[in-house]
């Protein structure tokens, strides 16, 4: 149906994201307003219908060489979805799958995309997408006024929350495309797990590039310790080898939900938010009072982390 909203499930290791569920409600609160359906692409497993009780609808792609992710494998599935479907918008998560998938499918179905959107809305006739530019500097808004549209959203966009409930919505199975992958799964492999397990901690003290080179680190590694909390960061100080990779917040790192999250000289990039934003208490330092971690942080500050850490250090310690 044209006025149908259909969301891209993402799934590992037999469950789903939280992103899943995230853009389910709000598939259902805009389905409420198309007079359409919130309908649930799933590709590989569709034994996690189940677990999608808000959706009015699920359409499966079931087949093996589904099962691991591919970006060949589920672009075709996911378009032969969209053609069974006909929905007026599809949102996808705008994580490492919905980077690989929006664009493909924005080109296959000759749709327009809106990517690193923070909200969706109708507005008359037409979706309106909110969303960051300039790395999360500036908030645009795009009307889709056609029939079709294609929206990525960054995770943590929407509560998770409202896209969980009981129910038991419509199954409805979709065959695979035919003809051979060039590519297919072979193993996920996971990094070892550390030294510290961050999101296992109630308290993280985080650090981003502001920090300018590597020997800066032990200045906030020191105030980590007087806390009790492990040091995490962005991926630029992983990218430097700085910290190892079992330390980084966000998209390509790991997801953290702390009761408290102190940063440092973190701009606040959409990738970086996507794996901190639902810590209980967010407080931000960095010199540039435009950054976006601002716009989440429940408290912050301008001052230069060089004069602000050594002084927190002091007070935790006396």
């Amino acid at each position: 149906m044209a006025n149908d909203i259909l969301v891209l499930a993402e799934h590992a290791g037999g469950t789903l994201s939280d992103t899943t569920f995230e853009l389910l409600g709000k598939a259902k609160e805009l389905a409420g307003a198309t007079g359409g359906r919130a309908v649930v692409a799933l590709l590989g497993d569709a034994t996690l219908a189940d677990q999608l009780g808000t959706a009015d609808a699920v359409v499966t792609v079931a087949d093996d060489a589904l099962a691991g992710y591919t970006a060949e494998g589920w672009e075709q599935a996911l378009g032969a979805v969209v053609e069974h479907v006909s929905p007026r918008l599809v949102l996808i998560a705008n994580t490492t799958v919905g980077l690989d998938l929006a664009g493909a499918l924005s080109v296959t179905w000759d749709a327009p995309l809106v990517a690193y959107a923070t909200d969706v809305s109708i507005e008359g006739s037409s979706v309106v997408a909110t969303a960051q530019v300039y790395g999360g500097k500036l908030l645009a808004e795009a009307a889709l006024d056609g029939e079709r549209g294609v929206v990525a959203v960054i995770a943590g966009a929407f509560p998770a929350d409202a896209g969980r409930g009981a129910g038991t919505p419509a199954v409805e199975s979709v065959a695979a495309p035919a003809g051979e992958l060039r590519t297919s799964f072979l193993a996920l492999i996971t990094p070892d797990a550390g030294d510290v397990d961050i999101t296992a901690a109630d308290l993280l003290v985080s650090v981003g590039r502001g920090i300018g080179t590597q020997d800066n680190l032990e200045l906030v590694q020191e105030l980590a310790d007087a806390l009790g909390a492990p040091l995490a960061s962005s991926r630029p100080i992983t990218d430097q080898g700085w910290l190892p990779k079992t330390r980084q917040v966000g998209k390509s790192g790991l997801k953290v939900k702390p009761k408290a999250y102190l940063t440092f000289g973190i701009s606040g990039a959409p990738e970086h938010l996507e794996g901190m934003r639902d810590a209980e208490l967010i407080i931000a330092c960095n010199t540039d009072e435009a950054a976006p971690i601002f716009d989440v942080a429940h408290y912050g500050t301008t001052a230069d982390l060089f004069d602000l850490v050594p002084a927190l250090t002091e007070r935790v310690g006396g």
